[in-house]
């Protein structure tokens, strides 16, 4: 049968034979007979790979944090070769490239995600485009099928992935518009209660999928069990927490354009839980975080509690406009957190 999203996110993964138990075990275990863990899978990340491979349409292979996970997407190209990414994206995998660049272990390019034409000439250029759509924090919606078109017709076509943590594959599958990879933060929406760090890949092919795998082996960046149990856990309510967290943002984004002290809103098309909005200078916007009494003045997003952050105030985000907030929605009742923000908003004066 051809199940919706929503059913394969309950069902994906799950033992089927007599007498299993609803839910896949909880498996703490460094070793499975003559080998390490590390060197296979136990059977907690079998069942959440299995689920996120479903729902993303390829090959998952899990990893202890979402840096573990960017760092074995760099692994697949040798030393030396160039890495194109987004501008604005997220900090950590702009900090674990320069590092890489710093050493001579690969080259970084950085280019403006809304410069499509630059895009599409570094996918005949490139070793690895790195795109990530929406970006962090600014949500911009890169044209991932153009820049994979372009990168497949190129003579020597670099490998293309995809960070889709704030789409989750319930917003869009990037290998289904010709990615090679795609990266996910499970510590945010798939996991989705802040209570775990996990990265997952998803590639379009075994050889590929192989490749993470023996980097995840080498590097030792293998998941938790309990980890690997929670996100999947996670994975269960994924398409009912998105819809409406989705919901609740779309409205919230609307109200916030409307405000009077609010200059600019950013919400994707694509929908999701991440606003980000704009207030007239830094002042502004720090003195609306300390007034919030609803809304957590805290880092991360995608948990079911809902989290602000001047993203400009953080190491390597000068980029950002200084009166930006990233606003990440969670399950509150959505009159309960305009109240927050309106109160908020009327105490800046």
């Amino acid at each position: 049968m051809n199940w919706s999203a929503r059913t394969r996110a309950v069902n994906s993964g799950r033992l089927d034979g007599e007498g299993d138990p609803a839910n896949v075990p909880i498996t703490p275990a460094s070793h499975l007979g003559l080998g390490y863990a590390r060197e296979d899978a136990t059977d907690t990340w079998r069942a959440f790979e299995a689920a996120v491979g479903d729902l993303e349409g390829g090959h998952a292979t899990a990893f202890a944090s979402g840096m573990g996970a960017v760092s074995a997407v760099f692994d697949l190209v040798p030393a030396g070769a160039e890495v194109v990414v987004p501008t604005d994206s997220y900090a950590g995998m702009r900090d674990t490239l320069n590092h890489a660049e710093a050493s001579g272990r690969l080259r970084a390019r950085r280019l403006d995600p809304r410069d499509v034409d630059g895009w599409l000439a570094a996918a005949g250029e490139a070793d690895l485009l790195w795109l990530e759509s929406p970006t962090n924090p600014s949500l911009v919606e890169m044209p991932i099928e153009r820049i994979a078109a372009a990168a497949a017709a190129s003579e020597d076509p670099p490998i293309v992935a995809v960070d889709n943590t704030f789409a989750t594959p319930l917003g869009q599958q990037p290998l289904s518009l010709g990615a090679d990879v795609v990266m996910h933060s499970a510590t945010k929406l798939i996991g989705g209660h802040s209570d775990l760090l996990l990265g997952v890949t998803v590639a379009a092919t075994e050889r590929l999928a192989e490749g993470l795998r023996a980097a995840r082996r080498r590097g030792g960046a293998t998941p938790g069990a309990l980890e690997a149990w929670l996100a999947l856990r996670g994975m269960r309510t994924l398409p009912v927490r998105y819809a409406a967290v989705s919901a609740t943002a779309a409205d919230l984004a609307k109200r916030l354009g409307e405000h009077p002290a609010v200059v600019a809103v950013r919400y994707p098309s694509l929908g999701g839980g991440v606003v980000s909005f704009e207030l007239t200078d830094a002042a502004s916007a720090d003195a609306f975080c300390t007034h919030l009494r609803l809304i957590r003045h805290a880092t991360s997003l995608g948990g079911v509690e809902s989290t602000v952050e001047r993203r400009a105030a953080l190491a390597g985000d000068s980029h950002v406009p200084a009166g930006l907030l990233r606003f990440s929605v969670g399950l509150e009742d959505p009159d309960d957190l305009w109240a927050d923000i309106t109160q908020a908003l009327e105490r800046l004066g």
